[in-house]
Parts: C-alpha cells; sequence; structure tokens
C-alpha cells in the first residue's frame, strides 16, 4: 500500500504589508539607508491568512543593522475558524520566515536615477521583480557579466545581494540565478562588493564567510 506523505505544498505567501506606526508602505517609509544605494523600510507588521490551516499570522520585523538582515520581533496568531486551536502543532506549520521574505521584498526601494534628484523615482524590490522571479532584465544581466570590475556590475551585486540577504535569503544563490554564474564566481564578486563598500549594514547568517 502507498503510503500518503504529507506535505503541505509550496505556494506563493501574499501578505500585507504596514509600518510599525500602521501606515501602508512606499518609497517615502524607506527612511534607512543600507549599502551605497538602498533605502529601507526600518521596520514592519506583514499580516497573512492561511485558509488552510485556519491561522491569521501578524509578524512584527526590524532591521537589526548588527544583524545585517530583518529580524522578527514578534508574532500574532489567531484562529479565524471554530475548528481550529492555536497551540503548539499548528502555529509550528506557520512559515514566519517566508512571511517575512515576501514582505521584506516590498520594504527595500532604489532608484536607477540620481539620489540627489527631488524627481527620482524609487521603486521597491518587489516592483522590479518580473513573474518569473527575476529582478534585472537579460540585457542587464549579459551587460554585468560582459563590463568586468565595473560600477554597474557592483551595483547590480550591491541590489541583488541586499533584496536576499534583508529578508534572510542566500544571497549568492540569487546572483548565481540572475546572472547565469557559478557560485564560485558569486562569492567572488560579494567579497569584491563588500571590499568597495557596498554591502554595509547587510549580512547573511553572521560569521560565514562573504561569500555564503
Amino acid at each position: 500500500m502507498r503510503k500518503r506523505r504529507a506535505v503541505r505544498q509550496t505556494r506563493e505567501v501574499k501578505v500585507d504589508v504596514k509600518t510599525l506606526e500602521g501606515k501602508k508602505v512606499t518609497w517615502r517609509t524607506a527612511t534607512q539607508p543600507v549599502g551605497s544605494a538602498l533605502r529601507i523600510t526600518p521596520g514592519f507588521v506583514a499580516t497573512t491568512a492561511d485558509a488552510e490551516l485556519g491561522v491569521e499570522t501578524s509578524v512584527t520585523a526590524r532591521y537589526v543593522r548588527d544583524e545585517g538582515r530583518y529580524v522578527i520581533k514578534g508574532v500574532t496568531n489567531t484562529a479565524t475558524r471554530d475548528d481550529v486551536e492555536v497551540n503548539y502543532p499548528t502555529v509550528a506549520k506557520v512559515g514566519m520566515q517566508a512571511i517575512v521574505q515576501a514582505a521584506a521584498v516590498r520594504c527595500i526601494f532604489l532608484t536607477l536615477e540620481e539620489e540627489s534628484d527631488p524627481k527620482a523615482v524609487w521603486l521597491s524590490v518587489d516592483q522590479l521583480t518580473t513573474a518569473e522571479g527575476r529582478i534585472l532584465p537579460p540585457l542587464v544581466a549579459a551587460e554585468v557579466i560582459k563590463r568586468g570590475g565595473s560600477a554597474l556590475r557592483m551595483e547590480v551585486v550591491e541590489l541583488l545581494y541586499g533584496s536576499a540577504a534583508l529578508a534572510g535569503l542566500p544571497p549568492a544563490k540569487r546572483i548565481q540565478h540572475e546572472l547565469g554564474i557559478p557560485h564560485r564566481t558569486a562569492s567572488q564578486w560579494i567579497i569584491d562588493a563588500r571590499k568597495a563598500g557596498r554591502l554595509d549594514g547587510m549580512n547573511y547568517n553572521a560569521g560565514r564567510p562573504a561569500g555564503a
């Protein structure tokens, strides 16, 4: 008899994201500079409802510079059905880190124009991400690979590293995926970007090598 595996399917986490003060997250709420070109909202409250579990979850996260990422500071779980008890087995199924990751990309902003220009348009990483999960257009990715140690490459590495590290995701994998380069190359570019001061205030799993 074939055993049934009780595995929940991975699906996109839809979250409602507000600032810590309960306001809508926009480029104007991104008051915290990170790296050389990114601006982030200092903290957020992300709320999502899991119809399958029958639980609504609100996660409060704050940017902690020493950690180089958003850190969970509080979690509230509320049953949305009478047949659901908010106990340890239920709460253990709530993907808190996935909620943070889905919210963080809406709180990280950058501009493709001069930062000093008051008319510069600031976009979130979420707005830049395509349906295929990519941030960079293929032509930009090809140009980054071709140009050697250019300023463009450093800018792109900072964007890709920050969008991953701040949300607690592996930056080297993001860079590999976006640029189609080996892990060793991605790691070296991360090291180069950090030496150039591009990754100040961002880190993935403190204590590991820069290319982790």
